[in-house]
């Protein structure tokens, strides 16, 4: 599917522009995203003031999202999108809601996903995965071993427990910071993959 990249001009609230001209390390990393994505992802646009910032979030996003883990690429993105509406994160839920719809092939998944994943048609192991990055979401002080048991016993090992972890850990940071500044997302992702 050809995408075309209109101008979003609205990315944040904020006044902070990206640095012109870009490093060329960072160049080439949007240009690879022009290339896979035919965008640049809004979020990369917002942190691109501060290249310091940029590369630390880019990171921890390629090595969460990107990295090798037990997770599917699949379900690192609908834990991406579990939670997001509990944070009601309009950027996270639009980019990875297209994201989930992209990878699974299934529109309705990607639906159910963003209004309630209860209402997915879900394996069980998914499910748990899903239900305790909802609990880190709502309530991590409650977590106890009971909680990381039924991963377990779902067949997560102790390294996935971790990935479902760091991966909710990191969309709870980024949903709150894409509120706190207004971030939009880019007006392609509204209509991929429908």
């Amino acid at each position: 599917m050809r995408r075309n990249s209109t101008p979003n001009p609205h990315t944040t609230a904020l006044n902070l522009p990206p640095i012109d001209p870009l490093p060329k390390a960072t160049q080439a990393y949007f240009d690879v995203c022009q290339d896979k994505l035919e965008i640049i992802p809004n979020v990369l646009v917002a942190y691109a003031f501060d290249i310091d910032k940029l590369n630390a979030f880019t990171a921890m996003y390629n090595t969460l999202m990107l990295g090798d883990s037990g997770l599917s690429k699949l379900e690192r993105e609908m834990i991406a999108v579990v939670v997001s509406p509990v944070n009601r994160c309009f950027y996270c839920l639009t980019a990875h809601g297209a994201a989930v719809r992209e990878l699974s092939g299934d529109l309705a998944l990607g639906e159910a996903l963003v209004m309630n994943y209860r209402a997915a048609d879900l394996p069980p192991k998914q499910r748990a995965m899903l239900d305790f990055a909802g609990m880190m979401t709502r309530a991590s002080a409650r977590i106890e071993e009971p909680d990381r048991q039924a991963l377990r016993d779902h067949g997560f090992s102790d390294r996935d427990i971790w990935d479902i972890a760091a991966t909710a850990s990191f969309f709870n940071m980024s949903n709150r910071m894409a509120s706190a500044i207004d971030m939009r997302p880019n007006p392609e992702y509204h209509a991929w993959n429908r």
